[in-house]
């Protein structure tokens, strides 16, 4: 006899993945059409199924772009979140933590996602505010809580840990990011990744380095 709490499962998984399969076409139908130009009903066709259904796992296409976002996202954060979880040396961690952080941001999605936001946030506000609250601004606020347990434990010198973690970042991945974005290379090589992350490692330890203690005279 089958019970109903494995008829329950079952179910649940086949929801499951009918969600995934509607966030895999959602995002390439955004990434090749852009926001304005997808809606729900080329989706729902796209998929083979009926608007309605669609619907029923999401609202609005709003709803829909932000679930795309977060499974563009969740998975990122995860990795970056057991990376900032060793408690040894500062510098390793952090390294780790910049490399991980260029390898996505220049991948081929993640370049194309930012054209998209970028292009068209200004007719869609709310694409550039789903965006940012479910990448940057998560990704800043987990490096920020990291950089100020690593200045409570006399690692780093004290400072605003979000100021910190937005000049590390930053320094990390802008410039090969701009160039991306505007077509001037096509990848970041493995050589070009390990200048960028130790070029703005080292940046960031010689204004965050505690001082060594002054030797008595």
């Amino acid at each position: 006899m089958i019970s109903a709490g494995n008829t329950t499962s079952r179910r649940e998984a086949r929801r499951q993945d009918r969600r995934e399969t509607i966030l895999t076409v959602a995002t390439r139908y955004f990434l090749e059409h852009g926001y304005s130009a997808t809606t729900m009903s080329a989706i729902a066709a796209t998929l083979g199924g009926s608007k309605g259904t669609l619907w029923n796992y999401f609202p609005s296409k709003e709803e829909l772009f932000t679930a795309v976002i977060d499974q563009a996202t969740t998975s990122f954060r995860l990795q970056l979140s057991e990376t900032l979880n060793q408690r040894g040396e500062i510098e390793p961690t952090l390294r780790n933590f910049c490399h991980r952080l260029l390898d996505k941001i220049a991948s081929p999605d993640a370049i194309a996602l930012h054209r998209l936001v970028v292009a068209e946030a200004g007719r869609f506000p709310e694409i550039g505010r789903i965006f940012y609250e479910r990448a940057p601004r998560l990704t800043i606020a987990m490096l920020a809580d990291y950089l100020a347990d690593a200045m409570e434990r006399g690692q780093l010198r004290q400072g605003q840990s979000t100021d910190a973690a937005y000049f590390l970042m930053h320094m990390c991945m802008a410039r090969c990011q701009q160039q991306l974005l505007l077509g001037l290379i096509d990848a970041v090589s493995p050589a070009r990744a390990e200048t960028e992350v130790e070029h703005a490692l080292d940046l960031f330890m010689r204004t965050y380095a505690v001082e060594p203690a002054a030797t008595p005279a």
